[in-house]
């Protein structure tokens, strides 16, 4: 992706930026402290240094997600093994699993099949959602993904049934 178009989407999800917006306490922590916390964490400067700006954004971005979820279980098919690994040491990474702790995923993925899988404590995240807009919208649109973050990038989705539906979009 160019540098004149990142500057673009942006430019575009400016009014969405820092969790601006959000009103749920808990959605707004999320996004302030996990999805744009901007300090360094312990085992940043050993991940990724010579990957590209936004195989390494997203890492990070993975990296503090599996730190704050500390899930048993992750399905990484898109290759942040060394990141999930540094942010949850006790996280077994698996390709397949009955059973969705925490699932990292390209946007084509049939995500009728992976949301059977999910529990209330699930989190999925699909990468790329960008490249497929209308798949995005139908996950949004399921009715078991009950909190979704629009990250441009990638798309983060919660199954929490306790919580209201709520889609977001998150300047990342």
């Amino acid at each position: 992706m160019n540098r004149l178009r990142q500057a673009f989407v942006w430019l575009r999800r400016i009014g969405h930026c820092r969790g601006f917006g959000i009103q749920s306490p808990t959605d707004y922590r999320f996004v302030r402290y996990v999805i744009n916390e901007h300090w360094p964490y312990y085992a940043y400067e050993e991940l990724g240094p010579d990957d590209r700006w936004l195989r390494r954004k997203l890492g990070l971005l993975y990296f503090r997600l599996v730190n704050e979820l500390q899930p048993c279980t992750v399905i990484d098919k898109t290759g942040f093994h060394d990141y999930l690994q540094a942010g949850c040491r006790k996280a077994q990474i698996v390709d397949n699993a009955d059973a969705v702790d925490m699932a990292i995923v390209p946007v084509k993925t049939d995500f009728r099949l992976l949301f059977a899988k999910c529990s209330d404590k699930s989190v999925v995240v699909i990468q790329d959602i960008w490249r497929a807009p209308v798949y995005w919208h139908s996950i949004e649109r399921d009715p078991r993904a009950t909190v979704t973050f629009d990250l441009y990038y990638c798309g983060i989705v919660f199954f929490d049934p306790k919580r209201t539906k709520q889609n977001y979009i998150v300047n990342f």
